[in-house]
Protein backbone atom coordinates (compact mmCIF):
# COMPACT_ATOMS: atom_id res chain seq x y z
CA UNK A 1 0.00 0.00 0.00
CA UNK A 2 1.28 3.22 -1.18
CA UNK A 3 2.04 5.92 2.12
CA UNK A 4 1.01 9.33 1.33
CA UNK A 5 3.15 12.38 2.60
CA UNK A 6 0.58 14.40 5.17
CA UNK A 7 0.99 18.24 4.25
CA UNK A 8 -0.82 20.22 6.94
CA UNK A 9 -3.43 22.59 5.44
CA UNK A 10 -1.89 21.14 1.76
CA UNK A 11 0.51 23.68 2.18
CA UNK A 12 2.42 23.09 -1.59
CA UNK A 13 -0.14 20.82 -2.65
CA UNK A 14 -1.28 21.66 -6.56
CA UNK A 15 -5.03 21.29 -6.16
CA UNK A 16 -5.65 22.05 -9.97
CA UNK A 17 -4.32 23.17 -13.51
CA UNK A 18 -5.49 27.16 -13.78
CA UNK A 19 -4.67 30.14 -16.30
CA UNK A 20 -6.67 32.58 -14.21
CA UNK A 21 -3.79 34.09 -12.09
CA UNK A 22 -0.39 33.57 -11.42
CA UNK A 23 1.58 34.68 -8.18
CA UNK A 24 5.54 34.68 -7.63
CA UNK A 25 6.19 34.89 -4.10
CA UNK A 26 10.08 35.58 -4.40
CA UNK A 27 9.38 38.13 -7.02
CA UNK A 28 6.77 39.64 -5.43
CA UNK A 29 4.95 39.51 -8.42
CA UNK A 30 0.63 38.50 -8.95
CA UNK A 31 -0.76 38.55 -12.36
CA UNK A 32 -4.63 37.88 -13.72
CA UNK A 33 -4.42 35.95 -17.06
CA UNK A 34 -0.75 37.48 -17.50
CA UNK A 35 -1.46 40.71 -16.89
CA UNK A 36 0.76 42.59 -14.03
CA UNK A 37 -1.73 43.67 -11.19
CA UNK A 38 0.48 47.29 -11.46
CA UNK A 39 -0.80 47.69 -14.38
CA UNK A 40 -4.54 46.53 -14.17
CA UNK A 41 -4.65 49.00 -11.02
CA UNK A 42 -3.87 51.72 -13.07
CA UNK A 43 -5.69 51.48 -16.56
CA UNK A 44 -8.31 49.17 -15.59
CA UNK A 45 -11.91 49.07 -14.14
CA UNK A 46 -12.95 46.42 -12.00
CA UNK A 47 -15.71 45.27 -14.12
CA UNK A 48 -13.19 44.75 -17.16
CA UNK A 49 -10.70 42.89 -14.97
CA UNK A 50 -13.33 40.66 -13.92
CA UNK A 51 -14.74 40.01 -17.18
CA UNK A 52 -10.64 39.63 -17.91
CA UNK A 53 -10.83 36.89 -15.37
CA UNK A 54 -14.10 35.27 -16.35
CA UNK A 55 -14.19 34.88 -19.81
CA UNK A 56 -10.05 35.08 -20.65
CA UNK A 57 -9.65 37.79 -22.63
CA UNK A 58 -9.62 41.50 -21.96
CA UNK A 59 -12.92 42.59 -23.43
CA UNK A 60 -13.34 44.83 -26.65
CA UNK A 61 -15.34 48.30 -26.32
CA UNK A 62 -18.72 47.10 -27.03
CA UNK A 63 -18.26 43.95 -25.33
CA UNK A 64 -17.23 45.88 -21.87
CA UNK A 65 -20.12 47.73 -22.60
CA UNK A 66 -22.79 45.11 -22.52
CA UNK A 67 -21.06 43.89 -19.81
CA UNK A 68 -21.38 46.87 -17.81
CA UNK A 69 -25.02 47.54 -19.05
CA UNK A 70 -25.82 44.15 -17.62
CA UNK A 71 -24.18 44.12 -14.39
CA UNK A 72 -26.00 47.37 -14.43
CA UNK A 73 -29.95 46.70 -14.69
CA UNK A 74 -29.57 43.75 -11.92
CA UNK A 75 -28.81 44.79 -9.16
CA UNK A 76 -31.79 45.08 -7.47
CA UNK A 77 -32.46 42.28 -5.38
CA UNK A 78 -35.98 40.45 -4.94
CA UNK A 79 -37.77 41.89 -2.19
CA UNK A 80 -38.57 38.61 -0.56
CA UNK A 81 -34.70 38.41 0.21
CA UNK A 82 -34.94 42.50 1.68
CA UNK A 83 -38.16 40.83 3.83
CA UNK A 84 -35.11 38.11 4.58
CA UNK A 85 -32.59 40.02 5.72
CA UNK A 86 -35.26 42.63 7.70
CA UNK A 87 -35.61 39.18 10.14
CA UNK A 88 -31.83 38.78 10.50
CA UNK A 89 -30.89 40.01 13.88
CA UNK A 90 -29.25 43.30 13.98
CA UNK A 91 -26.04 41.79 15.86
CA UNK A 92 -25.09 39.06 12.88
CA UNK A 93 -21.99 39.81 11.15
CA UNK A 94 -22.78 41.13 7.86
CA UNK A 95 -20.61 38.07 6.12
CA UNK A 96 -22.88 35.50 7.76
CA UNK A 97 -25.95 37.98 6.20
CA UNK A 98 -24.20 37.78 3.16
CA UNK A 99 -24.06 33.88 3.01
CA UNK A 100 -27.08 33.64 3.76
CA UNK A 101 -28.51 36.05 1.25
CA UNK A 102 -26.25 34.36 -1.72
CA UNK A 103 -27.64 31.25 -0.97
CA UNK A 104 -31.15 31.90 -0.80
CA UNK A 105 -30.59 33.96 -4.31
CA UNK A 106 -30.69 30.50 -6.10
CA UNK A 107 -33.76 29.55 -4.41
CA UNK A 108 -34.83 32.03 -7.36
CA UNK A 109 -32.70 30.69 -10.00
CA UNK A 110 -32.73 26.81 -9.27
CA UNK A 111 -32.41 25.92 -12.81
CA UNK A 112 -29.29 24.72 -12.90
CA UNK A 113 -28.07 24.39 -16.51
CA UNK A 114 -24.46 24.39 -16.66
CA UNK A 115 -23.95 23.21 -19.97
CA UNK A 116 -25.67 26.88 -21.31
CA UNK A 117 -23.66 29.40 -21.77
CA UNK A 118 -26.40 31.94 -21.47
CA UNK A 119 -27.20 30.40 -17.98
CA UNK A 120 -23.65 30.74 -16.92
CA UNK A 121 -23.13 34.25 -18.55
CA UNK A 122 -26.41 35.20 -16.25
CA UNK A 123 -25.67 33.53 -13.31
CA UNK A 124 -22.33 35.66 -13.44
CA UNK A 125 -24.03 39.21 -14.20
CA UNK A 126 -26.72 38.33 -11.32
CA UNK A 127 -23.94 37.53 -8.93
CA UNK A 128 -21.65 40.58 -9.55
CA UNK A 129 -24.63 43.07 -9.71
CA UNK A 130 -26.44 41.75 -6.10
CA UNK A 131 -23.61 41.17 -4.26
CA UNK A 132 -22.80 44.87 -2.99
CA UNK A 133 -27.06 45.71 -2.93
CA UNK A 134 -27.19 42.85 -0.47
CA UNK A 135 -24.23 44.17 2.19
CA UNK A 136 -25.05 48.05 1.62
CA UNK A 137 -28.78 46.53 2.50
CA UNK A 138 -27.80 44.67 5.61
CA UNK A 139 -25.93 47.40 6.48
CA UNK A 140 -29.03 50.01 6.48
CA UNK A 141 -31.30 47.71 8.00
CA UNK A 142 -29.33 46.68 10.63
CA UNK A 143 -29.62 50.45 11.66
CA UNK A 144 -33.48 50.01 11.12
CA UNK A 145 -33.62 51.76 8.00
CA UNK A 146 -34.67 50.66 4.64
CA UNK A 147 -32.24 49.57 1.75
CA UNK A 148 -31.00 52.24 -0.58
CA UNK A 149 -32.08 51.45 -4.55
CA UNK A 150 -29.24 51.56 -6.55
CA UNK A 151 -29.24 53.88 -8.80
CA UNK A 152 -28.26 53.03 -12.58
CA UNK A 153 -26.42 56.70 -13.70
CA UNK A 154 -23.43 55.36 -11.23
CA UNK A 155 -20.75 52.65 -11.99
CA UNK A 156 -20.25 49.78 -10.40
CA UNK A 157 -17.87 51.13 -7.19
CA UNK A 158 -19.31 54.43 -7.08
CA UNK A 159 -23.27 53.30 -6.80
CA UNK A 160 -22.07 50.66 -3.92
CA UNK A 161 -20.87 53.42 -1.60
CA UNK A 162 -23.38 55.48 -2.37
CA UNK A 163 -25.99 53.27 -1.34
CA UNK A 164 -24.07 52.73 1.89
CA UNK A 165 -25.58 56.40 2.94
CA UNK A 166 -27.52 57.76 -0.11
CA UNK A 167 -24.63 60.64 -0.85
CA UNK A 168 -23.11 60.28 -4.13
CA UNK A 169 -19.32 59.37 -3.29
CA UNK A 170 -16.29 61.92 -4.59
CA UNK A 171 -15.06 60.76 -7.64
CA UNK A 172 -11.27 59.98 -6.22
CA UNK A 173 -13.31 57.95 -3.73
CA UNK A 174 -14.74 55.86 -5.80
CA UNK A 175 -11.73 55.19 -8.27
CA UNK A 176 -10.07 54.68 -5.32
CA UNK A 177 -12.75 51.85 -3.48
CA UNK A 178 -12.16 50.33 -7.66
CA UNK A 179 -8.74 49.93 -7.89
CA UNK A 180 -9.38 48.14 -4.20
CA UNK A 181 -11.91 45.90 -5.76
CA UNK A 182 -9.03 44.76 -8.68
CA UNK A 183 -6.70 44.01 -5.95
CA UNK A 184 -9.08 41.93 -4.10
CA UNK A 185 -10.23 40.06 -6.91
CA UNK A 186 -8.26 36.91 -7.25
CA UNK A 187 -5.37 35.07 -5.66
CA UNK A 188 -5.06 31.80 -7.06
CA UNK A 189 -5.73 29.24 -5.05
CA UNK A 190 -6.31 30.29 -1.72
CA UNK A 191 -8.76 29.08 1.02
CA UNK A 192 -12.09 30.37 -0.31
CA UNK A 193 -11.15 30.09 -3.86
CA UNK A 194 -10.39 25.93 -2.54
CA UNK A 195 -13.61 25.56 -1.28
CA UNK A 196 -15.14 27.51 -4.25
CA UNK A 197 -13.86 24.71 -6.56
CA UNK A 198 -14.61 21.70 -4.23
CA UNK A 199 -17.96 23.28 -4.25
CA UNK A 200 -18.31 23.58 -8.05
CA UNK A 201 -17.17 20.31 -8.62
CA UNK A 202 -20.18 18.49 -7.57
CA UNK A 203 -22.26 20.50 -10.15
CA UNK A 204 -24.30 22.34 -7.75
CA UNK A 205 -25.77 25.81 -8.63
CA UNK A 206 -23.05 28.33 -8.66
CA UNK A 207 -24.90 30.32 -5.61
CA UNK A 208 -24.10 27.62 -3.49
CA UNK A 209 -20.21 27.94 -4.62
CA UNK A 210 -20.13 31.50 -3.82
CA UNK A 211 -22.37 30.84 -0.28
CA UNK A 212 -19.78 28.24 0.45
CA UNK A 213 -17.22 30.56 -0.60
CA UNK A 214 -18.34 33.43 1.60
CA UNK A 215 -18.34 31.46 4.71
CA UNK A 216 -14.53 29.96 3.68
CA UNK A 217 -13.55 33.95 3.31
CA UNK A 218 -15.24 35.35 6.86
CA UNK A 219 -12.47 33.56 8.94
CA UNK A 220 -9.91 35.68 10.97
CA UNK A 221 -7.35 33.84 8.81
CA UNK A 222 -8.48 34.38 6.03
CA UNK A 223 -10.85 37.47 4.61
CA UNK A 224 -11.19 38.34 8.33
CA UNK A 225 -7.69 39.72 8.86
CA UNK A 226 -8.42 43.18 7.48
CA UNK A 227 -10.90 43.94 10.56
CA UNK A 228 -7.87 42.59 13.16
CA UNK A 229 -5.92 45.33 11.48
CA UNK A 230 -7.55 47.58 12.44
CA UNK A 231 -8.71 46.54 16.06
CA UNK A 232 -4.70 46.29 16.40
CA UNK A 233 -3.88 49.48 14.86
CA UNK A 234 -6.51 51.12 18.07
CA UNK A 235 -5.14 48.67 20.58
CA UNK A 236 -1.68 50.31 19.92
CA UNK A 237 -2.69 53.33 20.73
CA UNK A 238 0.14 55.27 19.52
CA UNK A 239 3.35 54.99 17.71
CA UNK A 240 5.64 54.95 20.82
CA UNK A 241 3.44 51.85 21.81
CA UNK A 242 4.64 50.12 18.61
CA UNK A 243 7.81 48.55 19.58
CA UNK A 244 6.40 47.13 22.83
CA UNK A 245 4.01 45.65 21.29
CA UNK A 246 5.38 43.71 18.48
CA UNK A 247 7.83 42.67 21.18
CA UNK A 248 5.41 41.18 22.88
CA UNK A 249 4.16 39.45 20.11
CA UNK A 250 7.43 38.13 19.54
CA UNK A 251 7.99 37.01 23.04
CA UNK A 252 4.60 35.14 22.89
CA UNK A 253 5.15 33.83 19.08
CA UNK A 254 1.62 35.83 18.39
CA UNK A 255 0.48 36.30 14.93
CA UNK A 256 0.78 39.81 14.22
CA UNK A 257 -1.78 40.43 12.40
CA UNK A 258 -1.62 42.12 8.49
CA UNK A 259 2.23 40.47 8.37
CA UNK A 260 3.02 37.29 6.87
CA UNK A 261 1.82 35.07 3.41
CA UNK A 262 1.40 31.73 2.75
CA UNK A 263 2.96 32.49 -0.56
CA UNK A 264 4.95 36.13 -0.30
CA UNK A 265 8.49 36.75 0.82
CA UNK A 266 9.05 39.78 -0.17
CA UNK A 267 5.95 42.68 0.62
CA UNK A 268 2.32 41.72 -0.95
CA UNK A 269 2.39 44.14 -4.63
CA UNK A 270 -1.02 44.77 -3.57
CA UNK A 271 0.19 46.01 -0.10
CA UNK A 272 2.49 48.60 -2.04
CA UNK A 273 -0.49 49.34 -4.52
CA UNK A 274 -2.61 49.94 -1.58
CA UNK A 275 -0.16 52.11 0.43
CA UNK A 276 0.00 54.41 -2.15
CA UNK A 277 -4.01 54.63 -2.04
CA UNK A 278 -3.99 55.53 1.41
CA UNK A 279 -1.78 58.27 0.68
CA UNK A 280 -3.77 59.91 -1.85
CA UNK A 281 -7.30 59.74 0.38
CA UNK A 282 -4.96 61.23 3.25
CA UNK A 283 -3.63 63.79 0.92
CA UNK A 284 -7.26 64.98 0.21
CA UNK A 285 -9.69 64.23 3.27
CA UNK A 286 -6.74 64.70 6.10
CA UNK A 287 -4.30 62.17 7.93
CA UNK A 288 -5.08 59.31 9.73
CA UNK A 289 -2.58 58.63 12.82
CA UNK A 290 -3.54 55.29 12.68
CA UNK A 291 -1.16 55.16 9.60
CA UNK A 292 1.77 56.63 11.32
CA UNK A 293 1.47 53.73 13.92
CA UNK A 294 1.15 51.30 11.07
CA UNK A 295 4.00 53.03 9.22
CA UNK A 296 6.22 52.33 12.02
CA UNK A 297 4.85 48.81 12.49
CA UNK A 298 6.22 48.11 8.92
CA UNK A 299 9.49 49.32 9.99
CA UNK A 300 10.12 47.33 12.98
CA UNK A 301 8.58 44.31 11.53
CA UNK A 302 10.85 45.21 8.60
CA UNK A 303 14.04 44.97 11.17
CA UNK A 304 12.98 41.89 13.04
CA UNK A 305 11.42 39.97 10.94
CA UNK A 306 12.52 40.64 7.21
CA UNK A 307 15.37 37.58 7.24
CA UNK A 308 12.09 35.19 7.72
CA UNK A 309 10.19 36.88 4.59
CA UNK A 310 7.20 38.58 6.71
CA UNK A 311 5.89 42.17 5.43
CA UNK A 312 2.86 43.32 5.27
CA UNK A 313 0.25 41.83 3.34
CA UNK A 314 -3.14 42.98 1.29
CA UNK A 315 -5.00 43.08 4.74
CA UNK A 316 -2.49 45.86 6.20
CA UNK A 317 -3.21 48.83 4.36
CA UNK A 318 -6.74 47.80 3.13
CA UNK A 319 -8.88 48.93 6.44
CA UNK A 320 -7.27 52.04 6.39
CA UNK A 321 -8.53 52.62 2.99
CA UNK A 322 -12.06 51.30 4.08
CA UNK A 323 -12.00 53.46 7.05
CA UNK A 324 -10.97 56.64 5.38
CA UNK A 325 -14.57 56.07 3.74
CA UNK A 326 -16.17 55.93 6.54
CA UNK A 327 -16.86 52.38 5.95
CA UNK A 328 -17.68 50.41 9.09
CA UNK A 329 -15.06 47.72 10.34
CA UNK A 330 -17.55 44.78 10.25
CA UNK A 331 -18.25 45.68 6.41
CA UNK A 332 -14.02 45.06 5.59
CA UNK A 333 -14.76 41.29 4.69
CA UNK A 334 -18.24 41.12 2.94
CA UNK A 335 -15.92 44.38 0.43
CA UNK A 336 -13.74 41.57 0.08
CA UNK A 337 -16.41 39.53 -0.84
CA UNK A 338 -17.80 41.93 -3.40
CA UNK A 339 -14.33 41.92 -5.42
CA UNK A 340 -13.13 37.87 -5.08
CA UNK A 341 -17.28 36.92 -6.18
CA UNK A 342 -15.86 37.42 -9.92
CA UNK A 343 -12.59 35.23 -8.79
CA UNK A 344 -14.82 32.34 -7.58
CA UNK A 345 -16.85 32.36 -10.55
CA UNK A 346 -13.38 32.02 -13.29
CA UNK A 347 -12.97 29.07 -11.44
CA UNK A 348 -16.31 27.88 -11.19
CA UNK A 349 -16.61 28.10 -14.86
CA UNK A 350 -13.03 26.51 -14.92
CA UNK A 351 -13.76 23.83 -13.03
CA UNK A 352 -16.78 23.02 -15.27
CA UNK A 353 -14.70 23.08 -18.17
CA UNK A 354 -12.98 19.56 -17.46
CA UNK A 355 -14.50 18.44 -13.99
CA UNK A 356 -13.67 15.71 -11.62
CA UNK A 357 -15.58 15.80 -8.15
CA UNK A 358 -12.56 16.86 -5.30
CA UNK A 359 -11.90 13.71 -3.44
CA UNK A 360 -8.84 13.71 -1.68
CA UNK A 361 -7.78 10.78 0.68
CA UNK A 362 -6.38 10.88 4.69
CA UNK A 363 -3.82 9.88 6.80
CA UNK A 364 -5.97 7.26 9.37
CA UNK A 365 -4.16 7.49 12.78
CA UNK A 366 -6.97 6.19 15.29
CA UNK A 367 -6.77 2.87 17.02
CA UNK A 368 -8.24 -0.46 15.65
CA UNK A 369 -10.51 -3.92 16.19
CA UNK A 370 -12.19 -1.94 19.24
CA UNK A 371 -14.52 -4.13 20.64
CA UNK A 372 -18.03 -2.60 21.10
CA UNK A 373 -18.54 -2.08 24.95
CA UNK A 374 -22.05 -2.20 26.18
CA UNK A 375 -23.37 0.78 28.26
CA UNK A 376 -23.56 -0.43 31.70
CA UNK A 377 -19.63 -1.26 31.10
CA UNK A 378 -18.13 1.82 30.22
Amino acid sequence: MMVCEYKPGLEGIPAAQSSISYVDGQKGILEYRGIRIEELAEKSTFLETAYLLIWGELPSKEELEAFEHEVRYHRRIKYRIRDMMKCFPESGHPMDALQASAAALGLFYSLRDLHNPAYIRDSVVRLIATIPTMVAAFQLMRKGNDPVRPRDDLDYSANFLYMLNEQEPDPLAARIFDICLILHVEHTMNASTFSARVTASTLTDPYAVVASAVGTLGGPLHGGANEEVIQMLEDIGSVDNVRPYIQDCLERKAKIMGFGHRVYKVKDPRATILQKLVEQLFEKFGHDKFYDIAQEMERVVEEKLASKGIYPNVDFYSGLVYRKMGIPTDLFTPIFAIARVAGWLAHWKEQLAENRIFRPTQIYNGRHEIPYAPIEQR
